[in-house]
């Protein structure tokens, strides 16, 4: 057997030795309404429970836009969940709202999480504790549509930032009245554009977001200001795409209608039924220097704070279960998220995969923001662009202001 699920197994009997004597126990798994990923916990669960007979477990739904809303109520009025999946950029918020609480260290080694899992692990540690632990993890690839490519007679992906823009030109169609009947590339930052504008695209240009802890934007700068010129270029100077664009930016690529956009590896599940064209994967383009750079993130799952006794006990182990090598293959066939543990994710097999390759190696060379407000600092950069786009604003006060209202943001954190 496999030395992590031996762990996994003796870590979840271990935890459950007293619950199972006791009867049966119910507990509550929450996230958010993903088609595949609550596809793939209905899976887990029910492996889970054929596994611990004394133990149910309800998955409790609910959308995006009010999940943290209905979670934070929830530990409010003292109904919250036992085990929950969070976006590790918001769990200051959750610790500071007291909705999870801290792992056990005698369930939970810091050892065993800091030698099993990728290093991002650690952007779920606060004073010492660990508060979550990933299924997965992803990072940023660049879709594209093969069909639109060929017919437009490209060859392949674009590998420089250069290549991008000329492509881009290429693949955009307007119609008589001018308006965008195909664009080259997706313009959306309220989707996975602003990750490649912060940790990609400010890099390749000679800068970077944030000091080293995260606690200084660092981004008002010429680089900064050459990042977003550039950004915003591929709407007003090349004509590649629009904003708002068929609403979403992975929509648009669904329908055909979008040669390429940035997404993440979470968008592989949906994008596997796709049936009208064949599409493929590619790193992020290069700088002209041949610099890539890239954005790594995680959905992590943690146990409520109001979770104890047997229910801590089950929560514990079910948390070891949805973070064991075996869940994460589960996770990444059906979701197509890469699982959170090198030896599960590095596989000889997943490396030759052309789809996993890419961003598997994005890993290697990936940044991962330490939000202290993830919608908060999103809307920041959504609010920047708009300001461009829409209100003419030059560009290096947008990018000013941006920094101004962003480290606003985090002295009030810190």
């Amino acid at each position: 057997m496999n030395r992590h699920l031996l762990h996994a197994g003796l870590l979840a009997g271990t935890v459950l030795a007293s619950a199972g004597s006791a009867g049966a126990v119910e507990i509550e798994y929450w996230q958010y309404i993903y088609e595949t990923r609550v596809q793939a916990m209905d899976q887990l669960i029910e492996m889970f429970e054929a596994e611990n007979p004394d133990i149910t477990v309800k998955q409790v739904t609910f959308p995006y836009a009010d999940y943290q809303t209905r979670v934070v109520a929830a530990k409010m009025a003292g109904n919250g969940p036992d085990v929950l999946q969070l976006f590790y950029g918001w769990t200051d918020r959750f610790v500071d709202g007291g909705v999870i609480q801290p792992l056990s260290k005698e369930a939970f080694p810091d050892e065993m999480i800091e030698s099993e899992f990728f290093p991002i692990v650690s952007a779920m540690k606060r004073d010492g504790n660990y508060y979550g632990l990933p299924t997965a993890v992803r990072s940023l690839a660049l879709f594209y549509n093969k069909k639109l490519f060929e017919e437009a007679g490209i060859d392949g992906p674009p590998q420089t930032l250069e290549e991008l823009v000329a492509d881009g030109q290429k693949l955009a169609k307007k119609d008589d009245g001018g308006n965008f009947t195909q664009v080259g590339m997706t313009i959306d930052m309220a989707g996975q554009d602003h990750q490649w504008w912060r940790e990609v695209l400010l890099r390749q240009f000679g800068g970077v977001p944030y000091n080293d802890d995260y606690t200084e934007v660092e981004y008002d700068s010429e680089a900064g200001v050459a990042a977003t010129q550039w950004y915003t270029d591929l709407v007003t100077a090349h004509g590649i795409g629009t904003q708002g664009f068929m609403d979403e930016g992975q929509a648009a690529f669904r329908a055909g209608r979008a040669a390429m956009t940035i997404d993440g590896t979470f968008r592989l599940g949906s994008f596997r039924g796709i049936e009208d064209f064949e599409w493929g994967v590619a790193e992020l383009p290069a700088n002209a220097d041949g610099l890539r750079s890239n954005y790594a993130s995680y959905f992590a799952n943690a146990i409520g704070a109001g979770a104890e006794g047997e229910e801590l006990e089950a929560a514990e182990k079910f948390l070891a279960f949805v973070s064991s090598p075996e869940a994460m293959q589960v996770w990444l066939k059906v979701v197509g998220e890469l699982p959170a543990r090198p030896e599960a994710a590095l596989t000889e097999e997943n490396l030759a995969d052309p789809v996993y390759a890419p961003f598997l190696k994005a890993l290697e060379y990936a940044h991962t923001t330490m939000f202290v407000d993830e919608a908060g600092q999103r809307q920041v950069t959504m609010d920047m662009i708009n300001r461009i786009l829409l209100q003419q604003q030059p560009v290096a006060e947008a990018v000013a202001e941006a920094a101004a209202a962003e480290q606003a943001l985090l002295d009030r954190a810190n």
